[in-house]
């Protein structure tokens, strides 16, 4: 991983509280009652892979037996070095059933973000999402379109890349997800499963799309459920609470390890560790719906200075994950991943035909100097943009100042003897996308995946990941950051951000004639 010192210093004091003031994401009881959410779907008029109903079953029918355990792992709000340290720590060394390192979903935030990293966990084979621009609740329609626009423009992510969202807080409303609907967002991520599995009442739902409103968070969100909102093939992933031994009196959400468990004071590892244990077990011996690690990395980061996060809470989690993976037909996934097998839902034993599952890397010559997510090519050609408040790195240019909802895509900066670097267009892929000569590398040959799928263990089982947990294993990866990257995609600009786009892009061209004012 890519360490920049030079940003750390200047982001140290300002950055702590706002993100330490960022754990957010805490329920304390049950968020829905079948009363509440009246929610009604007719199975044979809502089928796969456009529409599914709010549902405890696996779709597509199959048993549960024959259904993947998801573990989504997700991180919340900004991305620089460290947060991607944590996060390597709990991912880099395991491997899914088939061989492939885990991906992951990030939903980023503008606020304190080096967006030269997030060019790099993309090609890495991860998922970028947005978390709006300066982590607000309930957001406007410019806090939610204005970080797409700006990943896209400051980390070359593609639009179309860009599917899933999670409201700050997780403060949602209807007009958010009407708002995210409009802009042809795939799905969102902000609703909470707080009822145990176990309870015949629990709104622990399989991802369903909206075509006939929300099923989750009724008792907490006005203007939703009984048939509303209604968005048609726009889905909702609940996110899905551990409980302890309170069953739906204790349950814990985000960042579980910093709660205390079964009414104490103050958090313990092990009764952490023994509630995620059979919240999981409880998921994997009914209907296998997911269980997620919704993580703010700074929380895990043994990296940064003045966390105090305790070792002993990072080999618990850990321990969890090698303990979960030692079971049959566990992956860790991003939401990307589980909304692609959602779609298409096939037995655990042919998950790998599905694309999103496969690892591949892109096929580009180590040697080639292009600013394009991958370290060993774009060393040397990063622009520095010195901001006081969050400098960062970017292969895309430096904007003239800082971006903000009014203008996610500032013109660029161009200095003295030097061209305006170039976005990245709808035709190309990150990975392959010269922003500096403003080429596309990719040929019939060159744009070629390398695939090294392959089965571990007996069945398909993994009975090799982990190594890092407290149970005496200390496995290591001699290559923690290995890229890689998904299918190319013919890229559409969503609904909804044509004005900003069209405004950015003339502030862009202005920009490079040097005659660029404030737009």
């Amino acid at each position: 991983m890519r360490l920049l010192s030079a940003i750390v210093p200047l982001t140290l004091f300002a950055l702590t509280p706002v993100l330490v003031s960022a754990q957010d994401g805490g329920v304390d009881g049950p968020t829905s009652s079948p009363e509440a959410a009246g929610y009604s779907c007719d199975p044979d008029k809502c089928k796969l892979p456009t529409c599914n109903c709010a549902s405890t079953s696996p779709p597509g029918g199959l048993k549960p037996s024959d259904t993947p355990m998801f573990i989504v792992f997700t991180a919340d709000d900004a991305v620089q070095s460290y947060t991607l340290d944590a996060v390597d720590q709990f991912l880099a060394q395991r491997k899914n059933p088939n061989g492939c390192r885990p991906k992951m979903t990030y939903f980023t935030s503008l606020n304190y973000t080096n967006y030269t990293l997030v060019t790099d966990w993309y090609v890495a084979g991860n998922e970028i999402a947005d978390h709006t621009m300066t982590h607000v609740g309930t957001p406007s329609a410019d806090e939610i379109n204005g970080n797409l626009i700006a990943l896209n423009a400051l980390a070359g992510i593609p639009l179309a890349s860009i599917q899933g969202f999670r409201a700050p807080f997780l403060s949602y409303s209807a007009d958010t997800l009407k708002l995210l609907a409009a802009a042809q967002f795939t799905y969102d991520s902000s609703s909470t499963a707080a009822i145990p599995v176990t309870d015949p009442n629990t709104d622990a739902y399989w991802p369903y799309t909206l075509d006939n409103g929300m099923a989750n968070n009724c008792l907490s969100v006005p203007g939703t459920c009984k048939g509303e909102p209604k968005l048609p093939g726009f889905w909702e992933i609940p996110m899905y609470a551990f409980f302890d031994d309170r069953g739906a009196a204790g349950p814990h959400l985000m960042d579980p390890w910093l709660d205390a468990a079964n009414g104490a004071t103050k958090a313990n590892d092990s009764a952490t560790l023994a509630y995620m244990k059979k919240t999981f077990t409880d998921h994997y011996n009914g209907n296998r719906q997911p269980i997620g690690l919704y993580t703010h990395p700074i929380h895990v980061s043994l990296t940064y200075p003045g966390v105090g996060t305790s070792k002993s809470t990072v080999d618990m989690i850990n321990s969890f994950l090698d303990w979960a993976q030692q079971q049959q037909d566990v992956w860790i996934v991003s939401n990307e991943q589980l909304l692609a097998w959602v779609r298409n839902p096939v037995p655990a034993s042919q998950l790998d035909s599905i694309n999103a599952f496969r690892c591949s890397t892109p096929d580009v010559d180590p040697n080639l100097k292009i600013c394009n997510g991958m370290p060993q090519n774009e060393a040397g050609i990063l622009s520095h943009c010195a901001f006081p408040d969050f400098p960062f790195y970017t292969c895309y240019g430096c904007p003239q100042f800082a971006p903000s909802p009014n203008n996610p895509n500032p013109p660029q900066n161009v200095p003295s003897g030097e061209s305006a670097r170039h976005r990245l267009p709808s035709n190309c892929s990150t990975p392959f996308w010269d922003p500096i000569e403003g080429k596309c590398i990719c040929t019939s040959q060159t744009c070629a995946f390398n695939d090294n799928t392959r089965p571990i263990g007996p069945n398909g089982a993994n009975l090799t990941g982990g190594g890092t947990g407290g149970d005496g294993d200390n496995g290591t990866t001699k290559n923690p950051y290995v890229p890689f990257n998904g299918e190319l995609s013919t890229l559409a600009l969503p609904k909804g951000v044509w004005p900003s786009v069209l405004v950015a892009c003339v502030g862009v061209i202005l920009g490079s004639l040097g005659v660029a004012s404030q737009l």
